[in-house]
């Protein structure tokens, strides 16, 4: 663990909003991430599941949570499972949480080692009528191997076939959407990291170079201010390169005269920042350059003003497709003419636009968001107008992270250079 302990406040009030939204005499069984085997004896690094650290603070591997709130024993309404190690494991891997350890980080009084946890979870469950089990849930991803939620779903329901069960995945997608001040302060960490590397890699730049020698210079950033890791797979793309919209192999040579689309992030305390600039390799953007990435900062800057309470994301996307078919037309994208024609179902913008415009960031970079929801205060949404002319090899995207509040909005990005001036100066 690298990061500053945070608080078990956050945890235990995070298990109290859960308690609000459950039937009733409920329990709700939750496990850890798997261990993912990399190759031989080898896993890959560790990182836990959302789900669970948002509710435990716990950053280990084969932990369970077990709630009943209305357990008539208060030893029985909240129970955590650690794993238990033995000093041969401690030798090869390292150490591990103590029981006293785990109840100070998640705020649980009742932490047990994991070999306790069939005899625990009987006396717990008998006293129930509805299990809440956490299979994920994805619109856009459903992955081809079964987590060890949905691997102990199975057991459970086997077990205990005559029990009713519900689905935690919605329940707990409804909390994490709404971040609490602790939350918005860890985002913010991991934003400033990201900062930091960004004003490195400006300082960095310069024709020649390989993209992947720029990723190593954030990655250089991001684990000397003690980030955890990458949020997600950067995209370091050169030239053409930014037209792909995921494009991570990063291993192009980054040529004078083109322009450097980066979008990146640290992850601090598990937390995501989701950042994208677009520099000149060379530290001057040309005429034409400079008059789209005008344009493109243009539309962030709009669009930011439209991110405030009572807003559908899909009503906001189309606003700001349409603060680009101005910008088209005055870059000679297409005329005004055209526009009027056009009677297909796909607006002209899209073209050059294909990807939306926002998404919720928090735990996962992408993080749960149910589009039927309206903004909110306390969301925290990514903002990324963008702009990618194939035909011209010219990708520009600008991405800040914005939290919704009372009264509008605050860009938690302000303090990230993103002027074109500012940018040609701070590489010169």
């Amino acid at each position: 663990m690298r990061y500053q302990r945070i608080p078990s406040g956050l945890f235990i009030k995070n298990r109290s909003k859960l308690q609000e939204l459950i039937l009733p005499g409920s329990s709700i069984v939750l496990h850890s991430n798997d261990e993912m085997h990399r190759n031989g004896d080898q896993n890959f690094r560790f990182r836990q599941s959302s789900d669970f650290f948002y509710l435990t603070g716990i950053d280990q591997e084969k932990s369970i949570l077990v709630m009943n709130p209305w357990h008539p024993e208060e030893r029985l309404r909240e129970v955590l499972f650690v794993l238990k190690v033995s000093e041969e494991q401690i030798t090869w891997h390292g150490y591990r949480l103590s029981l006293e350890e785990a109840s100070r980080i998640s705020g649980i009084r009742n932490v047990q080692w994991l070999d306790d946890y069939e005899k625990t979870l009987s006396e717990i469950l008998y006293r129930t009528q509805h299990i809440y089990l956490n299979v994920p849930e994805h619109i856009k991803y459903k992955a081809e191997f079964e987590t060890r939620d949905a691997r102990m779903a199975k057991k459970i329901q086997s077990l205990f076939p005559l029990h009713s069960y519900h689905r935690l995945a919605p329940v707990l997608s409804k909390l994490r959407m709404i971040k609490e001040p602790e939350e918005i302060a860890l985002i913010s960490t991991a934003i400033d990291i990201t900062r930091d590397a960004f004003i490195r890699v400006l300082g960095f730049v310069k024709p020649g170079l390989m993209e992947y020698e720029v990723e190593a210079e954030i990655s250089h950033e991001f684990i000397r201010k003690a980030a955890s890791a990458h949020a997600y797979e950067p995209i370091i793309a050169s030239g053409a390169n930014a037209c792909i919209l995921h494009y991570i192999e990063n291993n192009r040579v980054c040529n004078d005269g083109d322009l450097l689309l980066m979008d990146f992030g640290a992850e601090y305390a598990n937390y995501a920042a989701d950042l994208t600039r677009t520099i000149p390799v060379n530290g001057m953007f040309t005429a034409r350059q400079a008059k789209v990435y005008d344009a493109s900062l243009r539309v962030l800057r709009a669009s930011i003003k439209l991110m405030k309470p009572g807003v559908l994301l899909s009503e906001f996307h189309a606003q700001v497709g349409q603060l680009w078919e101005e910008e088209h037309v005055g870059l000679g994208l297409y005329s005004m003419a055209e526009l009027r024609k056009n009677q297909s179902n796909s607006p002209l913008w899209q073209k050059y636009y294909m990807h939306g415009t926002s998404h919720s960031i928090g735990l996962d970079v992408h993080d749960t968001f149910d589009k039927a929801e309206k903004l909110q205060p306390g969301m925290v949404l990514s903002c990324e107008p963008a702009i990618y002319i194939t035909e011209e090899g010219l990708g520009i995207r600008l991405e800040n992270d914005i939290l919704i509040t009372e009264n509008g909005n605050v860009d938690l990005c302000r303090n990230i250079p993103v002027e074109r001036e500012e940018i040609e100066a701070l590489m010169n």
